[in-house]
């Protein structure tokens, strides 16, 4: 049975990537009357606000291969708890970021929640980027280049061993949907690592909902269910102008549509967040709109 009371929890951190704005990406979503939609569909809905963060601003940069390291970390362990005692509730957590590096807090919660129970989770990470730098590799030292490595064990150990071990999700139950922008130097660890990545081409090739098909069944083998990680930057920019690294050639509004409600029909779902909101740059708020449509269709929502 699904829950029936959906958590909001906020990380507006912007330290893990270059280009600020991200930070009021949590703001745009609820702007976009996020509780009141879900509230729409049958749950019951708690906004928790938002996890402490550190500003830029009051905060040095530190080490040029990984940017506010410590800062970093600090807000992903707080937003990690908050998404433990979340699901030690009996309810699903929806967190709103800010960067992707906040992803490493919400995974870390969630693995946590079911390894204490002698569980493994899985992960679908709906992205353009593959997120799996380390900071060897890593062309600019941004943080929001690095999580899903994180999660799976490579990286700095601030991050890699938040909560005290590593990975939190195993390789084989990591799944990229979307990728279509890879660093050089960060293509080996993709090949190498054993995460399942799907590229836009596969997408092109097979069709959607093959590779959704496909990346369910492996998020879900052996695992209590999975986290999903929706990057706005999934989509193409034509539909989802403001997020913070936009890459043309995405998903587009049906196909995200159709990624979403697939993730919902298969009642694996264990936590959702959504990232990189970039409202500086955006529309009159259509990508956060977006986003709220896509988490609606996570949750149950149907044409008919």
């Amino acid at each position: 049975m699904r829950p029936s009371h959906i958590a909001i929890i906020g990380a507006p951190l912007d330290l893990g990537q270059g280009r600020r704005g991200v930070d009021m990406g949590p703001s745009a979503v609820r702007v976009a009357n996020l509780a009141g939609r879900i509230g729409a569909l049958g749950y019951s809905v708690e906004d928790l606000g938002n996890v402490a963060v550190v500003q830029p601003e009051t905060a040095p940069e530190g080490n040029s291969q990984a940017k506010y390291l410590p800062e970093i970390a600090v807000t992903c362990h707080r937003l990690a708890e908050a998404v433990d005692q979340i699901l030690a509730r009996g309810h699903l957590p929806l967190a709103l970021g800010g960067d992707h590096s906040v992803a490493i807090g919400t995974a870390s919660g969630v693995s946590r929640h079911y390894r204490a129970r002698n569980q493994n989770v899985g992960i679908i990470w709906l992205d353009a980027h593959a997120d799996m730098n380390t900071p060897e590799s890593s062309p600019s030292g941004n943080v929001h280049g690095m999580p899903l490595a994180c999660i799976v064990g490579l990286g700095p150990p601030e991050l890699t061993h938040l909560l005290g071990y590593a990975p939190k999700v195993e390789a084989r139950n990591a799944v990229i949907v979307g990728l279509r922008d890879v660093d050089q130097l960060e293509k080996p660890h993709v090949r190498q690592s054993g995460v399942r990545a799907f590229t836009m081409r596969d997408i092109d090739e097979r069709g959607l909902r093959v590779v959704m098909d496909e990346a369910i069944r492996l998020a879900s083998d052996g695992t209590a269910g999975f986290h999903v990680s929706l990057d706005m930057d999934f989509v193409d920019p034509q539909d989802a102008p403001g997020v913070g690294t936009p890459v043309r050639g995405g998903a587009t509004y049906r196909e995200a549509h159709l990624a979403m409600e697939m993730i919902c029909d298969s009642g694996q779902v264990l936590s959702m967040e959504v990232v990189e909101v970039n409202p500086v740059i955006d529309e009159v708020n259509r990508t956060a709109d977006l986003a709220v449509e896509l988490v609606m269709s996570g949750l149950g929502k149907r044409i008919l």
